[in-house]
Formats: C-alpha cells, structure tokens, sequence
C-alpha cells in the first residue's frame, strides 16, 4: 500500500515556504530516499511527477518532491504561478538553499517519516534546472549518496543574455518571458543576473561534476530541443566515473505534458523511472 501526503509546508531561508510531497510504500521497513527537484518553470505537480513518485514508491522508495520557495507557487495554490513577484525574485542560489532545507528535514530528528527512511541512502535527482542545482550539491554535501539528472542542464551563465539584451535587462531592472502555457509574462528581475556573477564559482556546474565523488547517472533524450543532447555528453565528459543514458527520439519531458490526465505514464518516461531505479539499486 502506498501512502501519499502533499503540500507539507517547510520554511524556507529566504521568507517563502517550501511545498513538498511525500509518497511511499507503508511497509515498516526503511526505504531508500530520492528527492526530485524540478526545473525552470516547474513545480512538483507538473504534468506527469505525481504519477513518477508513484511509481518510484511501488518500487520501494520514499519520495520526496518540492516546489522550489521561489517558483510562482503559494501554499494555497501550488500549481502555477499565482505569484509572479515572487518567481520574478527567485535565483539559482535560493533553489539551493532549498533542497538544502530539504535535505535537514528528511535527515532530522523531528522528521516525521524517520522510522519510513534510510538517511545514509539519499538519491537526488533533478530534471533539466533542476539538474544543475542537484550536481551543485551533490558534489558538496555529504548527504547525498547518489546524483542523476533527466535533461540537465550543463551550464547556468550561457542561459543569459549577452550585449544589448543585458545591457537593456540592467536598464529596466526586469525582463519578461512568455509562458507558452500559461500565456503569462513571467519577470526576471536583475537581480538574478546579479546573484550569479556574485556566485560564479558556486554556479559552475561544471567544476562541480568534474569533482563530483558519488555515483552519476545522466538520461538524456536525442530529441531534446530544450537542453540540447550535447549538453549530456559534455557533462559525462567531465566525469570518469558517470553513466550516460540516452534515450532515443526522446523530447525535454520524457513523452509528459501538462496536464497529464491519463493514468499510464508515457512510454519514454517509463524507461527513464526503470534507468533510475536500477542504477539506484
């Protein structure tokens, strides 16, 4: 039997709360941890997520996903953006300083499920962002036993603009970015820009990785038009140690979309879970 709670609220460092969702098998046994971070527009019950924690419980894991403190995302509406100021203050090292909250809940004395999980067997997993901020703290904090990224990301800085267009940002302190979902104009105040020219070396994903001591696992798929494939190859070049999956015709979400109102998972997203869970085995 599976046992699901959603929309726990943790503090955060910075002002917001953190949203998570546990999912697990109710066996007395402790379980394996995995944490899932999710990516630049995301949130923890996109598309097809709920359907993966599932999976992973039936599995034999514990669970954990979140919305980042910053993402648009409130306690009462976790889905989307209802708060565009807030996604317009976020930055890189705030989704840092989260799943470091994260990582003290599940590992504290107070942590509710700690009879449910192992805390020397925490799996970190971080879908395209969301990869770049698990590899930067993989290759950190002790905690984590294992890192795999699904279309992550391999470099933060490229992401910016350059010339006229950051010159323009500095000058109006805002640029706007279409959701093509939601038709919303989602903010990016300069302040963004600025958090990462100050934490340059904290933010190389690269440097990261290349000194990265726990097992790695990068899925990729070729059809990737989001984070290019080349961006997975990269990253496992850094790495001796690594694992490179790609996943063959394969697109940024692993056959998902948002709403995903069906109760099978997509076939790519599939092999994506079963890659995972062997290599977490």
């Amino acid at each position: 039997m599976i046992h699901q709670n959603k929309n726990i609220v943790l503090p955060g460092k910075h002002g917001r709360p953190i949203v998570a969702d546990v999912c697990f098998p109710t066996s007395e046994i402790q379980k394996p941890v995995v944490i899932f971070c999710h990516g630049y527009k995301g949130f923890k019950d996109w598309g097809a997520w709920n359907l993966v924690g599932e999976a992973f419980a039936n599995r034999g894991f514990f669970f954990i996903k979140f919305n980042f403190s910053f993402n648009g995302g409130t306690i009462d509406q976790p889905v989307d953006f209802p708060d565009l100021k807030a996604f317009g203050n976020n930055n890189y090292t705030k989704e840092m300083d989260d799943l470091d909250q994260v990582l003290n809940w599940v590992v504290s004395k107070e942590f509710e499920y700690k009879e449910h999980v192992m805390t020397d067997n925490i799996t970190v997993i971080g879908h395209s962002r969301g990869g770049g901020i698990a590899a930067l703290t993989a290759a950190v904090d002790r905690r984590v036993s294992r890192l795999v990224t699904w279309a992550g990301v391999s470099d933060y800085e490229k992401r910016f603009p350059i010339g006229a267009q950051l010159s323009d940002w500095e000058k109006e302190g805002v640029m706007y970015i279409e959701n093509g979902r939601t038709r919303q104009k989602m903010p990016h105040f300069y302040q963004f820009y600025i958090n990462f020219v100050e934490n340059k070396e904290r933010l190389d994903i690269a440097k990261a990785v290349k000194k990265l001591e726990v097992p790695y696992l990068i899925i990729h798929g070729d059809s990737d038009t989001t984070v290019v494939v080349q961006e997975a190859a990269f990253l496992h070049s850094l790495n001796s140690k690594s694992n490179l999956y790609i996943l063959e015709g394969a697109n940024h979400v692993f056959g998902a979309q948002h709403p995903w109102t069906d109760r099978e998972l997509p076939k790519d997203m599939k092999t994506v879970i079963q890659k995972t869970i062997d290599f977490c085995n």
